[in-house]
């Protein structure tokens, strides 16, 4: 998925997808900026709660333009990475190496790779995340989960997403 810190691998399809979402929610300003102005000519900013709201929908949506603006600039379009290491955009099988014999197959990326997909996404920066990249097929690696406990697994495999 990446090939620099800072960039993101994303299918064609993905990349699409965002495109058009950014696109919309650009044409959606206008229509925004018009209801703000629309409640501010209800009177009192203070006790206005349709003014409030609309704000706090411009804020989220304007949040969500830049979000998709630095994704979609930093994004590398094409098939995911394939090696003989764990990497971003890659679905990994791990087995846990506790008392249980539980296994896990996840993406390690992004949830907006993922958005076709009903397999569950792990972060690379996450604790996981951070732990499996760069790691191959039989290794075993410790993380500290969030809560604190130290938790051991085994990459079982791992092959190219491909949505």
């Amino acid at each position: 998925m990446s090939t620099t810190d800072d960039a993101t691998w994303l299918s064609q399809e993905a990349y699409d997808r965002l495109q058009a979402e950014l696109a919309e929610r650009v044409a959606q300003r206008p229509a925004i900026a018009a209801e703000i102005n629309a409640r501010r000519e209800e009177g009192d900013l203070k006790e206005n709660g349709g003014y409030h709201a609309a704000r706090e929908e411009q804020g989220k949506a304007e949040a969500r333009i830049r979000y998709l603006q630095e994704l979609l600039r930093v994004a590398q379009v094409g098939e995911a990475p394939s090696g003989d290491k764990v990497s971003v955009g890659t679905v990994v099988t791990i087995h846990f190496d506790d008392d249980t014999d539980d296994t896990e197959t996840f993406l390690l990326g992004s949830r907006e790779i993922a958005a076709t997909t009903d397999l569950k996404v792990y972060s690379p920066e996450s604790a996981l995340g951070q732990a499996i990249m760069g790691t191959r097929k039989g290794q075993t690696v410790t993380y500290t989960a969030p809560s604190g406990t130290e938790i051991k697994v085994t990459i079982l495999s791992f092959e190219a997403f491909t949505s």
